[in-house]
Formats: C-alpha cells, sequence, structure tokens
C-alpha cells in the first residue's frame, strides 16, 4: 500500500529533490546521527512530493536494518496524516479528543456510519480492531456498495477473507480444502429429520435452536430419546423453526492461539493460551492460563502448524483468534473458530505477552510488514517467548444478581476480568483469586465448610463461578483427583497444582514458623491469609514481613524471556532474588487503578486513570500505575511511565511503596477499589495526595455526613442507619412507607430496593446485610421527584463545575441505568443556581482536593435533596467532560498535584452550557443472565453506555437509543401489562402511542382499564390461563414494545417475568419505566408521520 501512495505523488520540484539529495548523502556518511534530524525533513519532502523511497533505498542499501525499520515506522506516521474514529461508547478513552483527529461518536449502524464516510471520503477504513460490531458494519458497507461509492479501501484483512472466516459454510469448505478438522454439523427444521442427523453426525451431539439469544433452548444429547425431547423443545422456541444440531465435543480441551500475519506472508503464534475449564464454556467466562500447561510439545507444534495454515489461507493481515478443541487422550482436534479480528482474547494475549497486538495490527493495516515493526530492542517477527504464567479469571456481576442462573456455559456471563502473573502456576493462580474483590483472599469459601461431600460432588458437575471453590474444599477432604477428574473434566494437572496449595495450608496449620511463611509466600499465599494464621490483620502482617525483611522481587515482560538485552517498564512480582525493575531518582506518583471492570466500576474509571497518566507525566513526575485487568488502557505499558500489573490489595500496593517511594498515591481515581485502601494506606503512613482519609470519610460515613449538612443546613431524606432488622423495622415504621433500603460502602447500588411494608423490608433487609458484610444499612424517606448529578472538581479554595445532567427517569431508579442529559432539560434557574450553591459549599467542607460527584433529587416544589456525594471520580466524569469539553480527570489531577484552579485558569461557579444536547443511555446484558428480573430498580443493573447528541434534544435521545442498540421503529404493536397503581399515570402515554398509529395489546385487566378510556386494545389471555399466545408473539416478531409495569413484591414465579424475560430474549425493547417510555414517545413524535383521513 505504501508504495501505490508512493506512485500517486506524481509532481517533484526542485527544493524536494535537493533535500533528498543532501539527506542521502549524509544518511551514506553518517547513518547513526540522522535518526532524530531525519524525520523532520522527512515531513517536509513529503508534504510536497512524498518522497518517501529515496530514503527507504538508501537505508537499505547501506544495511541499516534497524534504522530502516525505525524510520519506514515514522514514515507511515506521516503518511496516514488523518485519522477518523467513530464510536458511540462516551466512557472510554477511545473517544477522547486526544486519540484521532476527528472523533464521531455516533451510533454504530449502517446509517450513521455511511454518513461520516461520505463525509469524510477516507482513503480507508480499519474495521478488525473494533469486535464483531466494526467487523459485520464493513461487511454491510461492501455488501451495500458504499465503500465502492466512496472509493474506500478495507485495510488489512480484506473483505473476502472477513466473509469467509464468518460464513459458517465457507469457513467448512476453507477447512475441508486445507485438510482442518472441523465439527460435523446440520440444520434441521422438521422433527421427523432430527434422528437421521443425528445417527449420521454420532453422539453425543449439541442442539441449538436458530435466532434465539443466549443459547435459550440448546442442550447436550446422548441418545435418540433425548435428543427428541431437546428438538421438539428447540424447535417451539426457534423463531424461524430451525435447529443447528452439532457433534458435541464437550470435555475436550479448548487451547487458543493468537496469531499474527502480514502481507508478505510472515506469520508468527504469540502465544497460546489454555482454558482451565473443558470446552463448553465460553472462553470469556472460563479460567485461562497462558502460556499453556499441559500440552506435550508435539501437541503446541501441531495446533501452532495449523493456525498458521488456517491464518495463510484464509489471507489474514493482522491479528488473528484461533481457538481448538483437543481431546485430552488423543491427538484428535477441531477448529472450534476463528476471530479474523482482534478479539477479547487479544487483550489478554497481549498483556500476557507483552506484544502490543493491537498496534501491530494497526501497522500492518496501512501497509507494514512485521520485520518493519518494532517492539522495544526486537522487531515484530520474533515470537514472544513467556518464562512466567499467566492466570486470567473471570469477574461475574452475580453478587448483584442473587437470583441469575450461575450455570456457565456458551453464553457469556461476566462483566469483567483480572489477570495475574507468576513464576508458578499456583503463584499465578492465588495472585489472580484475590484479585477479584469478591471478599475472599485464598481459594476458600465459608460457605462449603458445612456442605457434605456428597452435595458438593453434584455441585462441581456443572461449571459456576464458585465451582473451583467447591473443587478446593473437595480436596480438603482428601476426595481423589481421579473422582474429581471424572466430574468436572478439568485436567489432572491443575487439580495437583491446587492440591499442592491444600497440602501448604495443613502444613501452615501446624507450624506457621517463618520458613513456612516464606515458601507460603513464593507460593503466592495472601497476606491476609496468612496474618489469620497468625492472628493478625492484614496491615499487621505487613509490618511482620517488614521486620523479617521479606519481600518480592519485580521481573519484567520482555516479550523475549531475557534473550535479547531490553527494558520495558512492565513488572510483576514474585518472591524470588533478583529484582529487575531500576528505581529511577525521578519524583515518583502512583495512580492506583480501578480493579476488574463490573456493574457501578466501568472502563469510565480507566479514562480517569489514562488522562491522570498523562498530566502527571506532563507535569515533569514518573508515573506509576498499579492495576490487575488486562481490558483497559490504564494497563498497556506504553501509556505509563511504569507498569506493575498487580492485585490491588494492601498487601500488593504496599510491596510496591516499599520499592519505589513515591512522593504520592492518588485512590481518587480508581473508584470504589482505590478509595477503600485508604484508611489503611494512611495508617501505614503512605502519602496519600489529593482527597485524603478523613475528607473520604466525612463523605462516607453516614453520621459524620448527617452532621455536615446540618451544619451548612443543606436538606436531606430523612433516614437512620441501622445494624439490625428489628431496628430497621421501627425506623422505617417512624419514617413511614415507601423506603429505601441502602447498605452502606457498596457499589452501583447492589442491594438497595424501594420497600413498601414490613414484609418487603424485611426480606430486603436480609439481602442488605449479606451485600454490606456487616457494614451498617442505610434506612431513608423515599421521595419522588427528578434526580440530578454534578461532577466538579475542588482545590480547597474554588469549585470548577463544568455541567449540570439532568436525568430522564426519577428517583426509584439508579442513576447508572437512567438516561442522562446535558445541559438540562426542564430544571429552573432557582434550582440548577441551588445545586451549585451546595456543590461549591461541600466540596470545601468536606475538603475534597480533586474530584467529586453529588447526586440530587428535585421535588415537585422545587425543594434540593441531596442524595449523596461520592468523594472520588465517578462514572459520568468521561460523558460530561466530553460533553462540555473540559477535560475534569486532567484538572483534577494537576490540582491534586498542587496546582490551583485560578492558576489553570478557572474561577469558582459553573461554566457556561454548550448549545448542543449530550444524552447518555445505559446499555444492559439483561439476554446473558437468565434467572434474574429485569426491573428498573435502585439497583444498578447496566453493563455500558451509549451517547447520541444533537441541537435538538429529541434528535439526541434518539440517536442515544439507537446507539445503545434498542430498535426504535414508529410502528407496529405494542404490548402493555400495567401495575394497578401506574394505571394512571400511563393512560395518556398508551394514548399517545394510539395516536401514532400502532396497534395495542393488553392483558385482561389492563385491557379493560384502556377501553374503558376509549382506546381500542385486543385483549391477550394471560399464561396462568393456559395460553402462550403472548410467548407465541413475542418470539415470532409480532410486537414492537413490551410496556411492563410490575406490581409490589413481583417475583420471578409470575407472568409478568416470563413476559419481561421472553421480550428480552427476543430483542424486543422493554419498559418498565414509564419515564422512559415517556422519552421514547417524544423520539417517536419526532420522527413519525401520522396518517390521517381528508
Amino acid at each position: 500500500m505504501i508504495v501505490e501512495y508512493i506512485k500517486k505523488c506524481e509532481r517533484r520540484s526542485i527544493l524536494s529533490s535537493a533535500i533528498m539529495i543532501l539527506i542521502a548523502i549524509l544518511l551514506m556518511v553518517k547513518p547513526e546521527t540522522m535518526i532524530s534530524s531525519v524525520m523532520t525533513v522527512l515531513g517536509i519532502c513529503l508534504l510536497i512530493d512524498g518522497a518517501y523511497s529515496v530514503i527507504l533505498f538508501v537505508a537499505m542499501e547501506k544495511d541499516q536494518k534497524m534504522f530502516s525499520n525505525a524510520l519506514v515506522e515514522g514514515m507511515v506516521e506521516i503518511i496516514i496524516a488523518f485519522v477518523v474514529l467513530i464510536n458511540s461508547n462516551p466512557a472510554t478513552i477511545m473517544t477522547d479528543y486526544a486519540i484521532a483527529d476527528k472523533v464521531y461518536m455516533e451510533p454504530l449502524n449502517l446509517e450513521f456510519v455511511s454518513r461520516v464516510i461520505r463525509m469524510e471520503r477516507p482513503d480507508g477504513i480499519v474495521c478488525t480492531l473494533g469486535g464483531q460490531t466494526a467487523l459485520n458494519l464493513a461487511v454491510q458497507l461492501a455488501e451495500k456498495g458504499i465503500l465502492e461509492e466512496c472509493q474506500t479501501e478495507i485495510l488489512g484483512t480484506d473483505f473476502a477473507s472477513i466473509k469467509q472466516a464468518e460464513d459458517r459454510e465457507l469457513f467448512k469448505e476453507l477447512c475441508q480444502q486445507i485438510e482442518e478438522p472441523i465439527l460435523e454439523s446440520k440444520t434441521v427444521s422438521k422433527l421427523e429429520d432430527v434422528l437421521g442427523v443425528a445417527n449420521d453426525i454420532g453422539y453425543p451431539i449439541i442442539v441449538r435452536p436458530a435466532f434465539t439469544l443466549g443459547g435459550t433452548g440448546g442442550g447436550f444429547a446422548n441418545s435418540d430419546e433425548e435428543v427428541l425431547s431437546l428438538a421438539k423443545h428447540a424447535l417451539e422456541l426457534s423463531p424461524v423453526n430451525q435447529i443447528l444440531i452439532e457433534k458435541s465435543i464437550k470435555g475436550y480441551k479448548e487451547i487458543e492461539y493468537e496469531v499474527m500475519r502480514d502481507a508478505n506472508d510472515t506469520a508468527i503464534a504469540i502465544c497460546n493460551m489454555e482454558n482451565i475449564d473443558p470446552v463448553g464454556i465460553h472462553t470469556g467466562d472460563s479460567m485461562v492460563v497462558c502460556p499453556t500447561q499441559t500440552l506435550t510439545n508435539k501437541e503446541c507444534q501441531m495446533l501452532r502448524n495449523a493456525a498458521l495454515k488456517i491464518v495463510r489461507a484464509l489471507n489474514i493481515k493482522g491479528g488473528c483468534n484461533v481457538q481448538f478443541a483437543l481431546d485430552p487422550h488423543s491427538f484428535t482436534y477441531y477448529v472450534i473458530e476463528v476471530n479474523p479480528r482482534v478479539s477479547r482474547s487479544s487483550a489478554l494475549a497481549s498483556k500476557a505477552s507483552g506484544y502490543p497486538i493491537a498496534r501491530v495490527s494497526a501497522k500492518i493495516a496501512i501497509g507494514l510488514n512485521l520485520d518493519e515493526i518494532r517492539i522495544a530492542n526486537t522487531i515484530a517477527a520474533f515470537e514472544p517467548a513467556l518464562d512466567y504464567v499467566v492466570t486470567k479469571i473471570a469477574r461475574f456481576p452475580f453478587d448483584k444478581f442473587v437470583t441469575a442462573n450461575k450455570t456457565l456455559s456458551t453464553q457469556m456471563k461476566a462483566t469483567g476480568e483480572v489477570m495475574s502473573i507468576g513464576r508458578t502456576f499456583e503463584e499465578s493462580f492465588l495472585k489472580a483469586i484475590r484479585s477479584l474483590e469478591i471478599g475472599v483472599d485464598h481459594i476458600y469459601l465459608e460457605k462449603f465448610d458445612n456442605l457434605d461431600a456428597t452435595f458438593l460432588k453434584n455441585y462441581i458437575v456443572e461449571a459456576t463461578d464458585e465451582r473451583i471453590f467447591a473443587i478446593a474444599e473437595l480436596l480438603r477432604r482428601n476426595v481423589t483427583i481421579d473422582e474429581i477428574y471424572q466430574l468436572t473434566k478439568i485436567d489432572k494437572y491443575f487439580l495437583y497444582r491446587i492440591r499442592s496449595i491444600i497440602e501448604l495450608e495443613n502444613q501452615l496449620k501446624k507450624n506457621c514458623h517463618l520458613d513456612h511463611i516464606k515458601k507460603a509466600k513464593r507460593k503466592g499465599f495472601s497476606d491476609s491469609y496468612l496474618g489469620k494464621l497468625l492472628g493478625m490483620n492484614e496491615c499487621e502482617f505487613y509490618k511482620y514481613r517488614f521486620k523479617h525483611h521479606i519481600f518480592p522481587v519485580y521481573k519484567m515482560i520482555d516479550t523475549c524471556a531475557g534473550e535479547f538485552a531490553s527494558y520495558i517498564p512492565y513488572f510483576y512480582s514474585s518472591y524470588e532474588e533478583e529484582n529487575e525493575s531500576i528505581v529511577s531518582d525521578k519524583p515518583k506518583i502512583i495512580v492506583l487503578g480501578s480493579g476488574p471492570i463490573r456493574i457501578g466500576q466501568g472502563v469510565e474509571f480507566d479514562y480517569s486513570t489514562v488522562h491522570a497518566i498523562w498530566a502527571i507525566k506532563e507535569m515533569g513526575y514518573e508515573a506509576i500505575v498499579i492495576n490487575n485487568n488486562p481490558e483497559t488502557v490504564s494497563t498497556d505499558y506504553l501509556i505509563t511511565d511504569k507498569l506493575y500489573f498487580e492485585p490491588l490489595t494492601i498487601e500488593d500496593v504496599m510491596n510496591i511503596v516499599h520499592l519505589e517511594k513515591p512522593i504520592g498515591v492518588i485512590v481518587e481515581l480508581g473508584g470504589q477499589t482505590a478509595i477503600n485502601l485508604c484508611e489503611r494506606l494512611d495508617a501505614l503512613e503512605v502519602p496519600i495526595i489529593g482527597t485524603g482519609k478523613d475528607a473520604i470519610a466525612r463523605a462516607e460515613n453516614r453520621e459524620l455526613f448527617e452532621e455536615l449538612l446540618k451544619k451548612l443546613n443543606i436538606l436531606r431524606p430523612a433516614g437512620k442507619t441501622v445494624l439490625s432488622l428489628t431496628e430497621g423495622l421501627e425506623v422505617a415504621q417512624t419514617l413511614g412507607y415507601p423506603v429505601l433500603v441502602r447498605p452502606s460502602y457498596v457499589l452501583g447500588g447492589r442491594a438497595m430496593q424501594v420497600v413498601y411494608n414490613d414484609k418487603s423490608l424485611k426480606k430486603y433487609l436480609h439481602n442488605a446485610f449479606l451485600a454490606s458484610y456487616k457494614q451498617p444499612v442505610l434506612i431513608d424517606k423515599y421521595i419522588i421527584g427528578k434526580e440530578c448529578e454534578i461532577d466538579a472538581v475542588c482545590d480547597g479554595n474554588d469549585v470548577v463545575i463544568p455541567g449540570v445532567m439532568e436525568l430522564v427517569e426519577g428517583t426509584g431508579i439508579h442513576s447508572g441505568d437512567s438516561i442522562s442529559v446535558y445541559p438540562p432539560m426542564t430544571l429552573s434557574s432557582k434550582v440548577i443556581d441551588k445545586m451549585v450553591e451546595y456543590t461549591i459549599q461541600l466540596g470545601k467542607a468536606i475538603g475534597i482536593i480533586g474530584l467529586y460527584n453529588i447526586q440530587f433529587i428535585v421535588d415537585s416544589k422545587e425543594e434540593v435533596y441531596i442524595i449523596e456525594v461520592n468523594p472520588r471520580s465517578s462514572r459520568t466524569i468521561p460523558f460530561i467532560s466530553k460533553a462540555t469539553k473540559v477535560n475534569l480527570a486532567n484538572l483534577a489531577t494537576k490540582v491534586i498535584l498542587g496546582k490551583s484552579l485560578k492558576d489553570l485558569g478557572y474561577q469558582t461557579g459553573l461554566l457556561p452550557r454548550r448549545n448542543k444536547y449530550y444524552v447518555k443511555a445505559p446499555t444492559f446484558s439483561f439476554s446473558k443472565l437468565s434467572g434474574m428480573d429485569l426491573v428498573l430498580s435502585p439497583e444498578m443493573k447496566s453493563t455500558g453506555e451509549a451517547i447520541g447528541y444533537d441541537h435538538f434534544l429529541n434528535k439526541a435521545l434518539y440517536k442515544a437509543l439507537i446507539a445503545s442498540n434498542m430498535r426504535v421503529v414508529n410502528y407496529g404493536t405494542i404490548f402493555v401489562t400495567l401495575s394497578d397503581m401506574t394505571k394512571e399515570e400511563a393512560l395518556p402515554l398508551i394514548k399517545r402511542f394510539y395516536d401514532l398509529g400502532f396497534n395495542i395489546e393488553a392483558t385482561s385487566g389492563t385491557g379493560k382499564f384502556l377501553k374503558e378510556h376509549g382506546i381500542r386494545t385486543r385483549i391477550k389471555k394471560k399464561l396462568n390461563q393456559g395460553s402462550t399466545e403472548i410467548l407465541d408473539s413475542l418470539r415470532k416478531g409480532h410486537i414492537a414494545y413490551v410496556i411492563n409495569t410490575p406490581g409490589i413484591d413481583e417475583t420471578i414465579h409470575t407472568d409478568g417475568y416470563l413476559i419481561r424475560r421472553v421480550a428480552i430474549e427476543n430483542n424486543v425493547p422493554l419498559f418498565t419505566s414509564l419515564y422512559t417510555v415517556g422519552a421514547l414517545l417524544n423520539v417517536l413524535d419526532e420522527i413519525t408521520m401520522k396518517v390521517g383521513m381528508i
């Protein structure tokens, strides 16, 4: 491609020719000294006529390979002069103004992406770095002729290759041509054909219904009887009456190869990864180790050769992930699938190996070959060598969704993951366990103590998020490895390694002397666990280690296992002898990351961390990051000065503080994870900079906070902290129902709920006490009104407020699940002024230095109440920063480092509003989590967000809804089922649908009410009457929207729950909040042409 570009440069001026001759002479005389200065001259030449070929030719002639590679990379960065980025996610650093020349935060669908391409007329698009969404869009753009129309080419892996890899039949044909084994499968539409197909393929088999989400209706069959039963049910569930019957490989090992190939046909295997769980569990949910631990050299080479053969046959250009199923008892294997793009496994492989997969893929896409791309002191064509073990464990949302089905299968359920690195599997594995932030510090769960072995054996047959803890408990009870293997098919190697941990536990319990402590630390045992054995807490045990000089060293991830001299500032700890982390004399700032992505704490905090790193470096300090999440940009060693990939515990942070001796540690950018470490770090005399321990306590301690609000004369919903069920019932009766039950010190409103009577309160208090780990529980009077949010920066004297956000949904729904609008839609200047006044007062009075977030309620009388103050970065920082063009994380970091807001050009107060509306809409993963209810409530359920913006509010709302993957249509049928308490409120909304031309269907009670008020309604029979017509309509795509408002104490066993579940599983937009319905109707009013008689 570079050569083609050069050929397009037709003109050559005398000036440029003279410059090029001069450069050529200087390169031949002193090539080493010209590296730094030649690029400036080169840029001038390219502006004149792009005389790249001369430079490359001279460098090649002089055989200066390293120089020519650096030159080629630099040339490409100059040639590709303008980068346009399209993504609808405001939370990520990717959509920041600093990342690309132009950023379009538009919906990722054919309509909007086509508009951007027609506006920008790019020469090429890169679609292999944006996951399946980007790949699907590229295919649509090519098939619709838009790329041809705009003369835009797909860079990297081309359209034909993408199509061949993605189309099941085409890929099957390719594998047959190159003689790579692929699973036998066939599509069936009639029940009478099932047995013939099943017997042709051979048992065991798996049955999958077509076009159902979440693997609904699928399963394994080992006989004719089983397959007939499964197939009958699956055909009924499939909206197209079609099922796929496939050879089952349940129990095989799942192996992944991350490979890279360029246009020159140089192909390498970056690393291989092994799922601890056997085939049958989505790799995103499975525990994964890198490199593989149980494969023989022959097996490794066999699968490596197969992976490279496949990517060559597909003509892949860039990164690619190949997944295999390997029979543990033979050399039989099958190709499961190929991702012709950078995948979620690529992020893990990149962090595990130190090989920057996305960066190299991008450079290959714009024309470079692997031998022209440098990684530290090696070229990208060298395969990484790993002399350590990496473990990835998924983070699940089951702590929030206690009714969700925990069984793991082919449908991914995890919200995030942690990665850890150690010299042995045991060390790496135990570090990963304590990184999860699920209240455990070891491979031990107290809940399994009193369960008998028979129960535990049955429990481990199905994979769950807690199966590994149950396996450890069985090993403590001397159940044999052979028996556990037969039940789980987890390779015996891993079971032996876990047993070695149990054996050391037993030694420690008998005699916890110093030698055993040192051995345990080498094995990965945590301070917290070992401290309990000695009767110490984590901080006390750290002091014990300090006294006995027991500290880890830090090893470097250098991609080549020390075969070449290099220094990459990317480290992990191990209790060995040689330390490879060089401590500089430069003043250092440590930034604590936010750990695994989970509901309530997502990539928004990575955005803040990256900006903090840039600000720290800009101010002349050395930036050091501690984090354990491979899915983040802040854990890319190219971003920061030094990266420690470690658990975010007191133990692991203190070890790094002991080595680096920073002048400050920043905790307020890492969400609640880092904030929760602050008090203990302070007790160990760590210099916390920014908002400190006392200020955090004033914001988060209920009594201190209420005392402060009383002093400032700021309103707050009446409430009280309770520690028992009896006390809670008394408080609720005093306040009067409804009340809001809210655990203290939790994320994302976990176990938070509005309750309306004593029966509900007893139930919810029980859940709240479980969620808060014996912390107090808060009971507040529930106030009906609007919710608003403000993010601000305080330097102790001044407070800058970029804007006020108003939520579409009212109180009773978590702010993270609400649609957020900037600037506010309906707030009066009086209300805004009062919120600004409270924000300034609270920032100064609490003692905030840096970022903080305040949530407000505005009632019908325009009284403003404070819900809470978060003394840290929040989920809304990226959104409000991008909407207002005020980089809050950067600003706050400079304030933390000693700058005043006045020094940075800001005065106290609210900044002028922008002349566009910006709307943030939540995205949900309900379809992945069967068994959980889908009603919006004070407990956060969303897993992401999307943005829409426009000069007109309803257009911005429309774009945000589309970007959040809602199917917005202005015609069709709505199905309505309403609780008695919401019928009157819903009536004008349903009337608006009717007036827009929608057909209305409802259950009997709702239908009768609507008919009585003049709305023509078709009544559907209820499920409890033995009818399935409601569910059938949903599955067949006859319903455009479902509006369902549940009653008080509705359980998951009601008709309403089943209707909500089936709607989500069939991609039918579901509304449980009438506020959201109102917003949708405002959009539909804008985009709908009404019909009427003349």
